[in-house]
């Protein structure tokens, strides 16, 4: 009987300890792993999320530039001179030009545009002098209605407005039609006299859709029986030193100046 209860002793006592042991090892397992697993989890989290939004950064970066460039890039506007238009306000420092037939051309005014008035903007109806005027005076001018004038414009930005004086301002009232013969002289850009054998002068516009014939002063030469066809420029320049030449005008811009042979 002592024997059997030694042996039984002796059994408890060594299943007792293998489960103390195998409980030690589970635990010490079960940290383990779920302690390494977790840190790798996180580590790999934070490496994703880093490299995501760096990408993103570069994305954004990237796209802001291009935008930046391209707005660069469209901020030179057109040159040209816009004659016998009409000027109309659009918000601070800008307007848009009107010309019969063309699509509307938008542009700014600077610190160094040259207005000249003419009764609407500034000055008075009578005056052939073209007194300058002040950037507030064209935008008092146009916000109460549109100003026919010719406008100069280098890179978008205007460079003179003048208003014009054989129109009646803000009304859309046409100039005077009809053909006159007798010498060409320049006054301003895209502004011209015709005067007559009497020494009456009628003044006028030119467009773009203006044609203009040369026989020698102009363009072209007196020999040729052809009569070429000349630039606006060319015309410019030749009626700053006078040419005689045939202008027919409607709605006071001249369709065709002929030079005189």
């Amino acid at each position: 009987m002592n024997r059997h209860l030694r042996q039984a002793v002796l059994v408890t006592a060594a299943l007792a300890a293998g489960l103390a042991m195998t409980a030690c090892q589970n635990g010490s397992g079960s940290d383990g792993s779920s302690s390494t697993g977790s840190s790798q989890h996180k580590s790999s989290s934070k490496k994703t999320g880093t490299s995501k939004d760096s990408d993103t950064s570069k994305d954004s970066t990237s796209t802001g530039a291009s935008a930046q460039n391209a707005a660069g890039s469209s901020q030179q506007g057109v040159s040209g001179t816009f004659a016998g238009g009409t000027v109309s306000y659009l918000a601070p420092g800008k307007y848009t030009v009107h010309v019969a037939g063309k699509t509307d051309q938008a542009f700014f005014v600077a610190d160094d545009t040259a207005v000249h008035g003419a009764g609407a903007i500034c000055g008075s109806t009578g005056s052939e002098a073209g007194p300058s005027c002040t950037l507030d005076q064209l935008e008092t001018a146009t916000k109460k209605a549109a100003v026919t004038a010719d406008v100069t414009l280098k890179d978008g930005i205007a460079t003179v407005v003048r208003e014009r004086h054989d129109v009646e301002n803000g009304t859309g009232a046409t100039g005077v039609n009809g053909t006159w013969f007798g010498n060409v002289a320049y006054l301003a850009p895209g502004k011209f006299t015709v005067s007559d054998m009497k020494g009456v002068e009628q003044a006028f516009f030119v467009s773009d859709s203006t044609r203009v014939y040369g026989a020698g002063t102009i363009c072209g030469t007196s020999q040729s029986e052809e009569t070429p066809q000349c630039t606006l420029t060319q015309l410019e320049s030749a009626a700053k030193k006078g040419v005689s030449a045939e202008v027919e005008t409607k709605d006071g811009i001249a369709t065709t100046v002929t030079e005189d042979r």
